[in-house]
């Protein structure tokens, strides 16, 4: 009988044009992110359980906790107790050493979190997202400014950047926003220069991909992971054997501009059905409109999403007739990414998530129905009120040091 199998390798190759040969500083700076990840996963421990776990030495693990702890990224706690020999000291994460501030633009309002290095929010403040980036780059940084001031006991890591567009890879310029009326914007190199903070730029659903990873209740063995952000518009993050999914173009991922009805609703891009216009916030206020009855009189302010999720959680069959359009457009999209990507799971992150309950059914549902081979693909619902976009822009900052080095 043939052996079994183990899990399948994935091997990447090497690229000769841009390459960093092994040295003993980069074996040192390996095995330092492997002890201060086991002690962020395990903590508090102590330094006989980091050389199990990292299988180093003992003698080397001691050097680079003592290298930690001198430079304040760890600090040691209370003492073990054993039967015989030495108490061991347990080691934490000295998550006081320094402040990341995460920023969340959307197209109305942007909020900002400064954490610390657990990823524990210590102060938010919010904005209105101006329409002209130089006048929103200025109040931005004034902001993070009297931030910065009132913490000033923190050393500031920098700041991260969650965006509802796509980031040039090669310019770090923002290239592609339908939903801000901002055209090419170097948003980087203006809040450096405002702040004096290294800054950090992402698409916000490849931040709400890292929370995941970082902080989300998934297993060690998740290595593709798909992060669909439903708001003003629908945006897909991608974690894909482990790696962050970007393309040449740093569009790789713009699902929601693929079109999924010819001669669909007009979309922010330009092109009509794509399943953005279909199953976004605004495509359920769309369809909620669309419902009413002729004969209703007068209409006032155009209802938002939050009131139809209100008005569906007390029953009302025009609001769960909209959600319920919408949710069978997002599993048509959803669909579509699972059987393009398969990943292990699915995280649908934003306001329609309050509604999971009602909304997660069709949308399994219709998965179901369009893919007759099956899928292993799990569908979660992520709570908004764990702000996914900014514990992804702080995790932006934090994997500098805590992320696997560019090596190779």
């Amino acid at each position: 009988m043939a052996a079994a199998r183990g899990p399948r390798t994935i091997r990447r190759k090497i690229d000769l044009d841009n390459f960093q040969v092994a040295s003993v500083k980069t074996a040192r700076d390996i095995n330092r992110r492997i002890v201060l990840n086991l002690i962020r996963k395990h903590q508090p421990i102590s330094r006989a359980e980091l050389s199990r776990h990292s299988r180093l030495q003992r003698s080397t693990v001691s050097v680079i906790t003592q290298q930690l702890i001198a430079e304040r990224w760890v600090k040691m706690g209370a003492s073990g107790n054993l039967p015989r020999g030495r108490k061991p000291k347990f080691l934490h994460i000295n998550g006081e050493r320094s402040g990341i501030i995460g920023v969340d633009v959307r197209s109305k309002k942007t909020t900002m979190m400064l954490a610390d290095l657990e990823m524990r929010s210590l102060a938010q403040d919010s904005l209105l997202t101006s329409t002209d980036p130089d006048e929103f780059v200025s109040e931005l940084a004034g902001r993070i400014r009297a931030l910065m001031k009132t913490y000033s006991r923190l050393s500031f890591e920098g700041i991260g950047v969650a965006l509802p567009g796509r980031i040039d890879p090669g310019s770090n310029r923002l290239i592609f926003a339908p939903n801000l009326a901002w055209k090419s914007v170097d948003l980087k190199s203006a809040l450096e220069l405002a702040t004096g903070l290294e800054v950090e730029l992402e698409n916000a659903a490849n931040t709400c991909a890292l929370a995941e990873i970082w902080s989300g209740a998934h297993s060690e063995d998740v290595h593709n992971l798909v992060a669909v952000t439903v708001s003003d518009g629908i945006g897909v993050g991608m974690i894909l054997n482990g790696q962050l999914v970007r393309g040449t173009s740093g569009l790789a991922g713009e699902f929601g501009h693929v079109t999924i009805q010819e001669n669909g609703p007009l979309c922010g891009c330009g092109n009509r059905g794509c399943w953005e216009a279909c199953a976004c916030n605004a495509a359920a206020v769309r369809y909620f409109m669309e419902a009413a009855p002729a004969s209703s009189g007068p209409r006032g302010p155009q209802p938002t999403f939050d009131y139809i999720l209100r008005l569906a959680q007390q029953g009302d069959p025009q609001a769960n007739a909209a959600l319920d359009q919408m949710a069978r457009q997002m599993g048509a999209g959803v669909a579509m990414t699972v059987a393009g990507l398969a990943p292990d799971v699915i995280v649908i992150i934003g306001e329609v998530t309050q509604a999971w309950g009602r909304v997660g059914k069709i949308i399994d549902e219709i998965v179901a129905k369009r893919l007759s081979m099956g899928t292993r693909t799990r569908i979660i619902a992520t709570n908004p009120d764990t702000q996914p976009r900014l514990r992804g822009a702080i995790a932006l900052v934090l994997q500098k040091h805590f992320g696997v080095p560019h090596l190779v």
